[in-house]
């Protein structure tokens, strides 16, 4: 099995070492790519599985909306995702200015219109049922 990094060669190590105890195997780290031999992989583990594993690797590290895992037979190709202008600042403007709170006057003022419409729009539930409850059987007398 092959796992093309791209631009996520910088840590191709550090997955490398994530992904060994899931596949049972010890990935060999070869420039951009990682190679597992099929052998050596714990049985059940498909190249979905490792798709899976990756994503969870990319999440932990925070950079799962960036890339993508594509898989292709038994090759593996983890790819960047090309981002617009506009979600290019909206991410620099997240990571530069942590959001400030706003005065607690605004916030009343804002949530109270928001509160009443959600109201209005809601249907009604009906109340919830509790569940029914075995009755006991009584013994019959004997006569």
């Amino acid at each position: 099995m092959k796992i093309e990094l791209g631009t996520l060669k910088d840590r191709g190590e550090e997955l490398a070492t994530f992904l060994e105890p899931r596949v049972g195997a010890k990935p060999a780290l070869s420039g951009d790519a990682i190679e597992i031999e099929d052998e050596g992989v714990r049985a059940g583990v498909r190249p979905r599985e490792v798709k899976t594993y990756i994503k969870r690797f990319l999440f932990m590290k925070g950079v799962r909306k960036n890339y993508r895992v594509f898989v292709n037979g038994k090759e593996l190709t983890i790819q960047e995702i090309e981002l617009g202008e506009e979600e290019k600042e909206e991410e620099k403007a997240k990571k530069a200015e942590p959001e400030a709170p706003a005065p607690k006057e605004e916030k009343e003022e804002k949530a109270a219109p928001a509160e009443a419409e959600e109201e209005k729009e809601k249907p009604k539930k009906a109340a919830a049922k509790k569940p029914r409850t075995p009755r006991k059987k009584k013994p019959e007398e004997e006569a």
